[in-house]
């Protein structure tokens, strides 16, 4: 069965809800894309307009600020520490935004969103 973010059709109060139209392709959604660390890979995604996102499967690579003098570094990544949307992804080295990863740096906590810009930017964390 699709992902479909659409409307409910349910009220809050758990009635059903009268639809005046069907579903509509827009409102399809798609897997998320689970980052994972390994060679760079990449998915051009179409989105409405005939806009592309580039949905970041792979990287071993992140862009991290420095805050204490503003410079940016490339940095490896060696592993995910922490991860506050689930407890898992740190086991199966998933990264997203929010999440803690050690790199040849130090830890980074990751800004950007990885499945939705194609790539890993993130600042130190002290």
């Amino acid at each position: 069965m699709a992902i479909w973010q659409g409307k409910s059709l349910r009220k809050p109060t758990g009635g059903r809800l009268k639809t005046n139209r069907n579903k509509r392709k827009i409102e399809f959604g798609k897997e998320p894309a689970e980052t994972k660390i390994g060679e760079r890979k990449i998915k051009r995604i179409r989105t409405k307009g005939g806009n592309e996102k580039l949905r970041l499967t792979n990287d071993n690579k992140i862009n991290v600020v420095d805050p204490k003098n503003n410079q940016v570094q490339a940095a490896d990544i060696l592993g995910v520490v922490e991860n506050t949307a689930n407890f898992q992804f740190v086991r199966r080295n998933i990264i997203n935004k929010g999440a803690v990863v050690e790199t040849s740096l130090g830890k980074v906590r990751v800004t950007s969103r990885p499945g939705q810009h194609g790539m890993i930017n993130g600042v130190m964390v002290e």
